[in-house]
């Protein structure tokens, strides 16, 4: 059976016991705590804690989820994967434990003529938790699994919450027996490998007051609603059903393997034992490429693009793990596009949006592979550089500061660093480039805490979502009234602010636009009984609740008081240009471009908008000139805004557009410019006329990572500001010419040109006055302890005027004595010298690297080379005759 048909037999099922079937959220979720979804209850966990009232009774979902914990185990074990599906079914204070071991043992073992999966029952275990009677009795009940196939398990195992204060309870597990190939007898508590969990209802009945970990917690008391949650893997049930050994094996990922394999010429399968941790090295690495290739796949459809920190990092490690695996198969040429396009062909069947967007998909994914082709080939010469200086030094160990610079800075992995020294007979220090990702990763840490600010404790605000959803009138009112609802300074909640203080206010009614969807927050005050608090920022930590975060300029204020929101009406109507100015560069951008340019990210604020796009080049002027213009011919044309709510398969039908990555509800709201000429999900504020957006200009385009483009642009006054002032700077440079505006291109170029001639002028001057110097030099040569030794400095002399001179004194001096030339200059500002010794003085163990290096330290710098040709440089120029002295010792000691 396919895992498109298990998923859609999931589905089936559970629809026809009443449940409302939810699609899959984006792995981009809005909770702050995730970087993905990494379980199938997380869309639905507003709903389990309280915080909102679910929609619905029961629901079913198979969610798309991504975990990275354990990248480093994929492809050892069965069970370590990075993208998964989670077949979910939801009880919202509706059915119980009765219910929910009904539904899984009915799905499971009918027959599949009749639409179940069809599991022989002699092959069902079940686990309960250990004080759970009333499971342990609904299996024996319901179920044909004797007791004996019924085993009681500790909190570890069974016993659910979600790490903090909220709902919990205990957990009964299926699984499902392999067989005695996989493993011995004896139960899940004894092989989990040949006993596979297969699916895990979790019963949520209890109220817990402290959470200090998985098995420590209080119970407050019994939960006023009794829900259910459950998750089967949807890629462990393919793995049964179509009767192979691991999920790297099922329909969806094999062929990328398969293809993989075929690449490298490795027969996958033919030196590895049952099960995955019994596995050659060539099939770990097949097993790498098949899974990272679909979780990238995934992770780029839904909006995620490669960075260096954050998702767009572990994008970015997931697409090179991919690429480093071909690689160490002996594949090295481009492997993305041969891949690619077979997990596109598989997963399409499940998600059809693959297929229509591949195109984007493809151009940021292949050209993430070519720049890590470029880091490799850069990283290596680095690294052959750092390994010939450790040996040189007589080392056998490589530091580890330069192995985490390779890392950082050219995104060299580490293993790869660990391969390639061990090639030279190196070490790695391993324990210092931990200890340097340590420090990283605790800097980045403490940046993020310092961005969130009070916005960290979402405790707080939970607490306050608690008292009621606020009624947010954004898109309606510039100015609403209502009462203070909290107030909150450094992260705990207060009963008053007083004059110059900051904190947050969360008001029970606001007009103000809360930060979202590239939108910058509304700006404003808030008056209070003669007291003003001047709005800073936005947000909403938790959904339905909207925080302002304010400065008091007079006060006090108090929980409880009346207020009135008063957004600036200005900033609204600039904001409102500028993310309506977004809409209308988009919908140019794939009018100029083709549709495969999509919008990948955005932000606006008053005056100013920048548009992130997947495109894999730079943008020519007339390309840019031409967005402009077809941007502009709809500000002119006055077409008309309009915004209207629907369902999201509404939304879809009539082609709107979805930014990758935003988690829509069960109503979207669709925002047209000119009907079908720009149609978006969008919660922005807009303009009602395309006029009113005002003048657009470009500023810039560049690239902010592999495939993805960015344009910027200024709407309204500033963009008005901006032309003013590149109109007078155009009339400065026509008066400094003396040439009209429409001259000047040409004018410019033939000023150019004639400076260009005139420094190769200079330049052939400076040569023969080189030469001339280089052959006065030999004049001056003198010997030291057996070597002819030229030592001078030159006035003006650049480094690469300096290495013409050493090099040509050195050739006039011949080879038959050893040779040693060493010229110091000051030109441009450092002083520099250069050094240069011939075969004889080398044969006598003269080097100039090490010449240099004495040379430099008088400088009060470094240096280094080779042992023909070094250079050096310092900070104190008065110090070169005393380097020269300091080498004529050096050569004489």
């Amino acid at each position: 059976m396919e895992t498109a048909e298990i998923r859609r037999r999931w589905l089936t099922f559970f629809e026809a016991k009443g449940h409302t079937v939810v699609p899959s959220a984006p792995l981009i979720h809005e909770d702050p705590t995730l970087l993905f979804v990494n379980a199938g209850m997380v869309p639905f966990k507003p709903y389990f804690s309280g915080q909102e009232t679910a929609p619905y009774d029961r629901a079913t979902s198979v969610q798309k989820c991504v975990r990275t914990g354990d990248i480093d185990e994929v492809g050892k074990t069965s069970r370590h994967g990075t993208f998964f599906q989670m077949n979910g079914n939801f009880s919202f204070g509706d059915y119980f434990k009765r219910e929910a071991i009904t539904f899984a043992w009915q799905l499971l073992t009918t027959s599949q003529p009749e639409g179940g999966y069809g599991l022989d029952p002699e092959r069902l275990w079940a686990t309960v938790y250990e004080d759970d009677d009333e499971a342990e009795q609904l299996w024996l009940e319901i179920t044909s699994i004797p007791a004996e196939r019924i085993v009681r398990r500790d909190k570890a195992d069974n016993y659910w919450h979600m790490g903090v204060p909220g709902p919990g309870g205990p957990c009964s597990e299926i699984f499902y027996d392999r067989g005695e190939e996989y493993g011995v007898d004896g139960g899940p508590a004894v092989d989990e490998d040949r006993f596979m969990e297969i699916w895990n209802l979790v019963f949520m009945q209890f109220d817990l007051s402290a959470v200090r970990s998985k098995t420590d917690f209080d119970i407050a008391g019994p939960l006023p609603a009794q829900s259910v949650d459950t998750g089967m893997g949807l890629e462990r049930m393919a793995s049964i059903l179509q009767g192979v050994d691991n999920m790297y094996e099922i329909d969806e990922v094999y062929p990328v393997l398969e293809k993989a394999a075929e690449m490298t010429g490795r027969d996958y399968g033919t030196r590895s034992g049952q099960t995955a941790g019994d596995s050659h090295p060539d099939d770990v690495h097949l097993r790498v490429v098949a899974d990272h290739i679909r979780s990238s796949l995934m992770l780029i459809g839904d909006g995620v693009t490669p960075g260096n920190e954050g998702r767009g990092y572990v994008l970015r490690r997931m697409l090179r793990r991919a690429v480093r695996a071909m690689r160490l198969l002996g594949y090295d040429e481009p492997a993305l596009p041969h891949l690619m396009p077979v997990s596109m062909e598989r997963m399409s069947a499940s998600y059809p949006e693959l297929r229509t967007g591949f195109d984007r998909i493809a151009q940021i994914a292949y050209a993430e592979e070519q720049a890590f082709r470029r880091t490799l080939a850069s990283g290596t010469t680095i690294l052959d550089t750092a390994v010939t200086k450790t040996k040189q030094g007589g080392g056998d160990t490589l530091a580890g500061a330069q192995a985490f610079a390779l890392h950082d800075t050219y995104g060299f992995p580490i293993d790869l660093t660990l391969e390639m020294a061990a090639e030279h007979g190196l070490k790695v220090d391993r324990d210092g480039f931990v200890r340097l990702m340590d420090e990283q990763r605790q800097r980045a840490k403490a940046d993020a805490k310092a961005k969130k600010g009070g916005h960290a404790n979402t405790e707080v605000w939970k607490d306050l979502r608690s008292l009621g959803a606020t009624d947010w009138r954004a898109y309606e009112e510039l100015t609403t009234t209502g009462s203070i609802v909290g107030l909150v300074r450094d992260g705990a909640r207060v009963e008053e602010l007083e004059p110059g203080q900051t904190g947050e206010v969360v008001l029970d009614r606001t007009s103000f636009y809360a930060e979202s969807g590239g939108q910058v927050a509304d700006g404003g005050t808030i008056v209070v009984d003669g007291a003003r608090l001047l709005v800073r920022d936005v947000q909403r930590p938790v959904k339905g609740l909207v925080v302002h975060s304010v400065e008091v300029l007079d006060g006090p204020v108090r929980v409880g008081a009346e207020a009135s929101a008063e957004v600036d009406p200005q900033w609204r109507i600039d904001a409102c240009q500028a993310h309506s100015g977004t809409h209308v560069v988009h919908a140019a951008l794939r009018q100029v471009l083709g549709p495969s340019a999509l919008q990948s990210g955005s932000y606006n604020k008053p005056g100013y908008l920048r548009l992130d796009f997947a495109w894999n080049q730079g943008l020519s002027a007339d390309t840019r000139a031409e967005i402009e213009h077809v941007a502009n011919l709809a500000v002119r044309d006055d077409l008309p805004v309009a915004a209207d709510w629907m369902t999201l398969p509404e939304a879809r039908d009539r082609g709107a557009l979805a930014l990758f990555g935003e988690t829509y509800g069960e109503q979207v709201r669709v925002v047209e410019i000119g009907g079908e000429w720009s149609r978006e999900l969008c919660g922005g504020t807009h303009v009602r006329h395309s006029s009113q957006i005002g003048a657009l200009t470009l500023t810039g385009e560049s690239s902010v990572g592999s495939g993805v483009r960015r344009l910027e642009a200024f709407v309204g006054m500033n963009a008005l500001s901006h032309l003013a002032t590149e109109r007078a700077l155009v009339a400065e440079l026509s008066a400094i010419v003396k040439a009209p505006a429409a001259d000047l291109p040409e004018r410019v170029g033939e000023l150019v040109a004639r400076l260009r001639e005139v420094e190769k002028e200079l330049d052939k001057v400076r040569r023969e006055q080189v030469a001339a110097s280089a052959g006065s030099l030999t004049d001056t040569a003198r010997e030291v302890a057996g070597v002819t030794f030229i030592g001078r400095h030159i006035a003006g002399g650049a480094p690469e005027d300096l290495r013409q001179m050493v090099t040509d004194a050195r050739a006039r001096l011949g080879e038959e004595r050893p040779t040693v030339v060493a010229l110091t200059g000051d030109g441009p500002g450092k002083p520099v010298i250069v050094i240069a010794t011939n075969e004889a003085a080398r044969t006598k163990g003269v080097r100039a690297g090490a010449l240099v290096r004495v040379a430099a330290q008088v400088l009060g710098g470094g240096g280094g080379g080779k042992d023909d040709l070094a250079q050096g440089g310092g900070q104190d120029a008065s110090k070169v005759e005393d380097a020269l002295s300091a080498v004529e010792r050096e050569l004489g000691a």
